[in-house]
């Protein structure tokens, strides 16, 4: 039962959280939502702050595991068409109704100060799903998988604020076809002169 009740507080309040703000969403409010007193919330957690930080984490290890399921749905199993799918499997998440922005990016903004465990969170986030791909660079066969990575994350992030605030679901066709052009920098396609680029051929959707 304890468990059960420490996962439904954290599962409020993340859809709270990303509906609403995380300083807009009173500590009060939550626990009249989940029906349990401040005493049986402190048997969980230290403060608001600390459950702010477990919603970060559980956010964080679902969307890796999502994430990757995405990107071998559109992708399949070869690790270069997994990068290439990127965006593809963006594009489910980015146009969906209820796509509010990057939690991540959300709350870094909401604390601003990198010394805040929220905002420390969030980077760590940030810095793990690089790993995820740049460890798919490294498969890909990837002369430098660190600067693909790198690459292919910046564009990620600005395709999450792009259409988080013009709601422009060309973002995702935008992020792809440059994308494509940095994997193949990186990994040139058999039969194509590294440098030279076949963004052509991967312009479209999967």
């Amino acid at each position: 039962m304890a468990t059960q009740t420490r996962e439904l507080i954290i599962n409020t309040a993340h859809d709270l959280f990303y509906k609403d703000g995380f300083r807009g969403v009173g500590l009060d409010q939550i626990l009249r939502i989940v029906g349990v007193t401040k005493t049986t919330f402190y048997n969980h957690f230290e403060c608001k702050d600390a459950l702010v930080v477990e919603v970060l984490n559980c956010h964080d290890r679902w969307w890796r595991d999502y994430f990757s399921d995405l990107l071998r749905k559109h992708g399949g199993d070869a690790p270069r068409d997994r990068l290439l799918a990127i965006f593809d499997a963006l594009e489910e998440v980015l146009t969906s109704s209820d796509y509010n922005g990057c939690i991540f990016i959300n709350v870094a903004v909401e604390f601003p100060s990198p010394n805040d465990p929220a905002h420390q969170a969030a980077a760590l986030h940030k810095k793990a799903m690089e790993h995820v791909i740049r460890d798919l660079a490294t498969y890909a066969g990837a002369a430098d998988p660190a600067a693909l990575a790198q690459e292919l994350c910046m564009l990620m992030e600005g395709a999450y604020v792009t259409a988080h605030v013009t709601r422009d679901h060309s973002t995702c066709a935008v992020g792809r076809r440059m994308a494509h052009m940095v994997i193949d920098r990186h990994i040139p396609t058999p039969g194509t002169a590294p440098g030279a680029t076949a963004g052509s051929a991967h312009g479209g959707p999967h």
